[in-house]
């Protein structure tokens, strides 16, 4: 959306949302409607420097298919660019934020009121299971493939988080790791923090992107409304 329409109030939201609902079928609105209940940003992902396009398509599909509705990435090694064959729309649903350094990431997500968490099998600190989910908001950084997290992320980390492993294998690949860790943290959360959900105001301005984004000649519509 444009710098106008980010700004608008969530009321305006609400008047273009009702306007736009009139060209969806209202199945799809309440579809719309029940996965943004169930969409949080009390986790986020941070994915610092991936450059395999698989990778980075597996995890815009797990923030969007466990409701995780941000995924921050620091591109200063390489894009992150996800294959459109695999994500298949997915990225629509959910807001990437691009960062130009992974200090500014860190930097965002700390004024954010985020724990930093990083993940990597060398040091001794939590597991999926063990870790405190009701601490506050949590971003999970994963790093590049092959050589992790960074050591200024290792350095500015407030917990570190590894999946315990019973085999002669010492780690996962990325996408395998991030799985399980939205999934079993996203779970977790839900049964174990108040507030998880995104506040009524974020859910609002959330719907009516995914109305952007999804109901066909929008922008024209809009515009024929009075709106634009």
């Amino acid at each position: 959306m444009t710098n106008i329409e980010n700004n608008l109030t969530t009321e305006q939201c609400r008047e273009r949302i009702d306007y736009l609902a009139q060209f969806m079928l209202p199945e799809r609105l309440a579809t719309l409607r029940r996965a943004l209940e169930n969409r949080t940003d009390y986790m986020t992902l941070l994915a610092e420097n991936m450059f395999h396009p698989q990778n980075a398509s597996a995890l815009v599909r797990h923030c969007e298919a466990f409701g995780v509705q941000n995924l921050h990435t620091v591109q200063t090694l390489c894009k992150f660019n996800p294959n459109v064959d695999i994500v298949r729309g997915t990225d629509k649903w959910i807001d990437i934020h691009h960062h130009a350094s992974t200090a500014d990431a860190l930097a965002h997500l700390k004024s954010e009121g985020y724990r930093i968490i990083a993940t990597t099998p060398h040091r001794e600190s939590c597991t999926p299971e063990s870790f405190d989910v009701t601490k506050g908001k949590f971003a999970i950084v994963m790093g590049t493939e092959k050589t992790g997290i960074s050591d200024e992320v290792m350095a500015a980390a407030d917990e570190f988080l590894r999946i315990p492993m019973c085999g002669m294998v010492e780690s996962l690949n990325v996408s395998a790791c991030a799985a399980i860790i939205v999934y079993m943290l996203s779970e977790r959360m839900r049964h174990e923090v108040e507030g998880w959900q995104l506040t009524d105001e974020q859910q609002t301005k959330t719907l009516y992107k995914w109305l952007v984004e999804t109901v066909k000649d929008a922008k024209p519509l809009l515009k024929r409304g009075g709106f634009l």
